[in-house]
């Protein structure tokens, strides 16, 4: 029989609400009575991620600068959201062209996880779509500059055990995504 208990939510409070960074402190009862009056959560929009694969079997990579780690990272497409505004997988669409000019007419649900559920309120949503076609150019924001790569699906887990592909939330999907396409 499982005896957790979920923690007693006492209060609540926004610290810092800006379009780019929403931060709630909360104030909790743990199940054993403890009160801890510093418990910080970030609210975060939902990622929609692309799993891009072309006709010849490679996957579309990102690679882009990532400023809080001061380095350039190999990374899925992907974008956040509102999900009260736009769907989880139009996300996913938009966000690959925008990205990477390509487009995806067949695109298909593989899973929705979470990156940091102990911080972190978002949800992640990873779509696959095969025979990926390069349409046209990037649309790009303000703060993105993006090289796309092409990657060999044969050659990805590689690039993972090497360190070359390291982002979790990537390295997640990827798994998932290729997990999916073996059974």
């Amino acid at each position: 029989m499982n005896n957790l208990q979920k923690w007693n939510l006492l209060q609540s409070n926004m610290v810092l609400d800006h379009p780019w960074c929403k931060i709630r402190r909360d104030e909790i009862e743990l199940p054993n009575g403890k009160i801890i009056d510093d418990y910080f959560v970030n609210i975060k929009p939902d990622i929609a991620f692309m799993l891009p694969i072309t006709s010849s079997q490679e996957i579309v990579f990102v690679r882009q600068y990532r400023h809080a780690i001061g380095e350039f990272f190999i990374e899925l497409p992907a974008g956040s959201f509102n999900p009260e505004k736009e769907k989880a997988e139009t996300a996913a669409i938009r966000e690959l062209e925008e990205e990477t000019g390509y487009i995806a007419e067949n695109v298909q649900k593989i899973a929705t996880f979470y990156g940091a559920p102990s911080k972190d309120t978002n949800q992640i949503h990873l779509f696959l779509a095969e025979n990926v076609i390069k349409s046209g150019k990037q649309n790009l924001d303000i703060t993105e500059e993006i090289e796309v790569i092409l990657i060999p699906k044969n050659l990805v887990l590689q690039k993972i055990t090497q360190g070359e592909i390291s982002v979790s939330g990537t390295v997640a999907a990827l798994f998932l995504g290729l997990n999916f396409l073996a059974s």
